[in-house]
């Protein structure tokens, strides 16, 4: 089937014998048009199948009112609630939004950058893959004119000259692994996580810091590195068990990674929190159907995408006054069935639905 061509400004004003300037004005709700007319632009440009060309028009616009967003995962409760984030905040500003996914491979998320500064955006949200090691194309982007915000990863070291919008990923880290320390535990373990990438550094610098501050010893054999999603804590427990003797508890750098250690400590016969326990980082609306469900550091999805994209806004609006920014937001400890059983009165503490929150 022949592709159907599309119809232009020249194609309408063809047709009602007016100026391409007038179809302009009326389409765009200009005062110099009357009601009248526009609505029989409005009606032929309807009937022959007008639509605008967002392309077109920005390579003769200063701006393009669209932000490009780069996130390593979409199927992910963490990345999803901060993409309904950006999302609304940038609609509520006028601006639409253009989501791309890496899958966690540096190559993808290269060509995706490069695809969004093709599109003229006005600015690019990113938040890091796993594999990222190459900083060049951030500085190429930053060349072209357009503004970067890095939110919930950047690369380790920083790339300086270039805004963040973080969690307080140290701090959460340390409050999780303290935590454990409090109820008992002093045979602590560390699965997941990149340290080449910022969350994975900083998470495991709070987790060293707890421990040493209540002088826990840290087992090097015991830290295991392996990314941040399912498989990745699958195959990090699997390498924990198989390293010798387990220890009584782990901290898991994200949900995802906690997941994975649930299979897997159920394909090894093993019982949380009773054989194993576990407290993670980040946390997700099916928890609540998790057996047992896991305390975590809760992570404010809405406020992370709601500052990335004010930040953003901001550049773009005062180009001027441009300054590099590194914005940590705090996080909030949750306690749930996990993280808690060697102390009976937190157990009788959780609300009805299972959990309690320490600021």
């Amino acid at each position: 089937m022949k592709r159907k061509s599309h119809i232009t400004l020249d194609d309408i004003a063809k047709k009602l014998k007016v100026s391409r300037v007038t179809v302009s004005k009326a389409l765009r709700g200009h005062p110099d048009i009357s009601e009248k007319t526009a609505k029989r632009i409005r009606k032929t440009a309807s009937d022959l199948g007008y639509s605008p060309n967002f392309i077109a028009r920005n390579l003769s616009a200063r701006q393009s009112n669209m932000l490009g967003v780069v996130i390593p995962k979409v199927a992910h409760f963490f990345f999803g609630s901060v993409i309904e984030s950006i999302y609304n905040t940038a609609f509520e500003n006028n601006y639409e939004t253009i989501l791309t996914v890496s899958q966690e491979n540096a190559e993808r998320e290269r060509k995706h950058i490069q695809t969004l500064v093709s599109m003229r955006v006005d600015g690019i949200i990113i938040s890091i893959s796993q594999q990222t090691r190459d900083t060049e194309i951030f500085k190429w982007i930053k060349k072209m004119g357009i503004h970067v915000v890095f939110v919930d990863r950047m690369p380790e070291p920083p790339v300086p000259g270039f805004s963040s919008v973080m969690v307080d990923d140290r701090g959460g880290a340390f409050n999780a692994v303290e935590q454990a320390i409090k109820v008992g535990y002093r045979q602590i373990g560390f699965v997941g996580g990149n340290p080449l990438v910022s969350i994975g550094k900083n998470r495991l610098l709070g987790f060293e810091q707890a421990m040493k501050e209540h002088d826990v010893p840290i087992k090097r054999e015991w830290i295991v590195h392996s990314g941040f999603g399912k498989d990745d804590g699958y195959a990090g427990f699997k390498k924990l068990y198989q390293s010798g003797k387990l220890p009584e508890f782990v901290f898991a750098v994200t949900y995802p990674v906690a997941l994975g250690m649930y299979e897997a400590a159920k394909e090894l016969g093993l019982r949380i929190p009773e054989d194993v326990d576990v407290i993670c980082f980040g946390d997700s609306d099916v928890n609540r159907f998790l057996s047992p469900s896991l305390s975590c550091v809760h992570q404010p999805t809405q406020e992370l995408g709601t500052k990335a994209v004010q930040m953003i806004l901001e550049m773009i609006r005062k180009p001027d006054e441009v300054r590099e920014q590194h914005v940590e937001i705090p996080t909030e400890l949750i306690l749930r069935e996990t993280c808690i059983r060697k102390t009976p009165q937190l157990v009788e503490s959780l609300n009805p639905i299972g959990e309690k929150k320490i600021a």
